[in-house]
């Protein structure tokens, strides 16, 4: 049992390794901050952050953008997102956190390079409504949805069968969601900041086979 559990730990180290090591890679490439200055060389544009502004996006604005790995529209206040973002066929990364939007438009399935993905602060998600767009992302390992006001997943989240990383912080989970049983590849999960008690039966019975933070 002691062997199984460091073989467990050694896999998850890896894991974060290989993870951060290709974070790091994007960050060497340099971020564009203006729409005026990624519109210059659009090809040229592997990281796009937008964040903290009040934008309007022309329609095929990001069709321009077919080398982009990362975007970011953190706290634009959009309470639409452009379907267009579906046809980045490079991005790796989306972070639309803080905005106002309520669903995610059936388009972003055609991020089959999505890895990773910010919803944090997300008061109007309707999660139900965008998990079916969620489940076809076939190369979606983190998702991120803290301070969500969230109490419970939806029906069909145990669909994400990709994921690895999966962050609940700061939401109003009493009980471990029962969906999360269902994510075979799952290998950390953060539950911090939830009405969840750390010492309750289920949590110390069953053998996850992924870390939990609490």
């Amino acid at each position: 049992m002691k062997a199984t559990s460091k073989i467990i730990q050694l896999f998850f180290v890896l894991i974060c390794t290989f993870t951060s090591a290709q974070s790091d890679t994007l960050k060497i490439v340099p971020d564009f901050t203006t729409i005026e200055e990624a519109l210059k060389n659009p090809l040229q544009v592997k990281r796009l952050n937008l964040s903290n502004q009040n934008l309007t996006f022309e329609p095929n604005f990001f069709q321009k953008f077919e080398n982009l790995e990362y975007l970011s529209l953190k706290n634009d206040h959009l309470k639409e997102l452009p379907k267009e973002i579906g046809n980045l066929k490079n991005l790796k990364i989306l972070d639309i956190s803080g905005n106002d939007f309520e669903s995610i438009p059936t388009e972003f399935k055609n991020l089959l390079h999505l890895e990773e993905l910010y919803l944090n602060d997300e008061v109007n998600l309707n999660l139900e409504k965008s998990i079916s767009t969620l489940k076809q992302l076939p190369a979606l390992k983190i998702l991120h949805l803290s301070n969500d006001k969230l109490d419970q997943l939806p029906k069909g989240f145990e669909d994400l069968k990709n994921l690895e990383m999966l962050y609940l912080d700061d939401n109003n989970f009493k009980f471990l969601p029962k969906q999360i049983k269902g994510l075979d590849h799952l290998q950390y999960l953060d539950l911090r900041k939830n009405p969840i008690q750390p010492t309750s039966t289920e949590l110390q019975n069953i053998n996850f086979g992924f870390k939990i933070r609490l």
